[in-house]
């Protein structure tokens, strides 16, 4: 039985004046009715144009130049626009991550509801207009009835993602794409948002993929985390594996780099040596190499591939091979040779 979601072998190019260039490059994973899938990594690894590939809203000079985006048996990368519309909104809904952009500001939040839910949910105005204002209530908006009025400039930013939220989540759709939907919220709002997504799961078993930077989200929702860097998938595992046991070097880099409660006030946290390389000039072999402290002269030279190492655990790593990895400290390349 096909999942709900399947994303397989994609590349996503952009074009510009000059040249063309792989944002996206040989992206798997697939997600199944009721699952939520986090995909953590720092920013320009690659995980909001995958979302936005899903949704067809790549733009015009954005495409999905190899692989394919099914979801049940149609393939998103070969449906017409009007097929897409149909499905945006309705079958799939996105939280976008600038909630200062998302919103018109020349209709007021009232206006911009009302008409997604009558044209997805075929509501009359009236029940529409209760409709959206149970909804705003749902994300903590107080004075819903007589915010429905008001125009997107009069909300704070945490305001305006709640109402992004609320406008997702109406439709009650099979897929929810949540692009660091609690960024810029207060940490009790944020709770009751992740709160909120997994009721809607509960309650109609919507898949949910969450884009997030916060491990501790992901810790607390995700049942797969699928950790990319410069573009790549480079490991997959259920929540629990990959924070028992990370296998990657950058996702080990990224556990170490979360600070702890019994640290000693004086201990210097742990980051990852280096920055990610340019989209346009892309090393040869392992995308990490440069940074990280386990690199071999075969890493520097061939690019590895995306194995399991164990049911449902993938990682793209020379050194899982022969079970070399080791845990990453944060020191530089140089410190560890010594």
């Amino acid at each position: 039985m096909r999942p709900l979601l399947e994303v397989d072998h994609v590349k996503i190019a952009f074009e510009s004046d000059k040249e063309e260039v792989i944002s996206v490059e040989e992206v798997s994973f697939s997600v199944g009715q009721g699952e939520t899938i986090g995909i953590v990594g720092e920013s320009g690894c690659g995980k909001s144009v995958t979302s936005l590939s899903i949704m067809g809203l790549l733009g015009k000079n954005g495409k999905v130049k190899n692989g394919h985006i099914f979801f049940g048996d149609e393939d998103l990368t070969k449906v017409t626009a009007q097929r897409l519309r149909e499905i945006r909104g309705n079958e799939i809904s996105m939280i976008f991550q600038e909630p200062m952009t998302s919103l018109n500001p020349v209709f007021s939040i009232g206006n911009q509801m009302i008409e997604g839910i009558k044209l997805h949910l075929k509501m009359n105005t009236k029940d529409a207009k209760e409709y959206a204002i149970e909804m705003l209530k749902k994300v903590g908006i107080p004075r819903a009835g007589e915010m429905l009025k008001e125009y997107p400039h009069a909300f704070s930013g945490g305001m305006r993602q709640r109402v992004m939220i609320a406008i997702a989540l109406a439709c009650k759709p099979k897929l929810l794409i949540a692009d660091e939907p609690t960024t810029a919220l207060d940490v009790t709002i944020q709770a009751q948002i992740l709160q909120l997504m997994k009721n809607l799961q509960k309650d109609s078993e919507t898949a949910i993929i969450l884009i997030t930077h916060d491990l501790g989200v992901i810790a607390e929702t995700a049942d797969r985390v699928i950790v990319m860097y410069a573009g790549q998938v480079v490991e997959e595992a259920d929540v629990y594996t990959l924070f028992k046991e990370p296998k990657h070097p950058y996702t080990q880099g990224l556990m170490a780099s979360i600070p702890h409660l019994e640290y000693e006030n004086e201990q210097r946290l742990v980051s990852i040596p280096g920055s990610v390389p340019s989209l346009k000039h892309m090393p040869k072999g392992c995308r990490f190499h440069s940074r990280c402290p386990h690199a071999t002269q075969r890493c520097q030279q061939e690019q590895p591939v995306l194995k399991q190492i164990q049911e449902g655990h993938k990682v793209r790593c020379w050194l899982t091979e022969n079970d070399q990895s080791r845990m990453f400290s944060g020191k530089p390349k140089e410190e560890l040779v010594k």
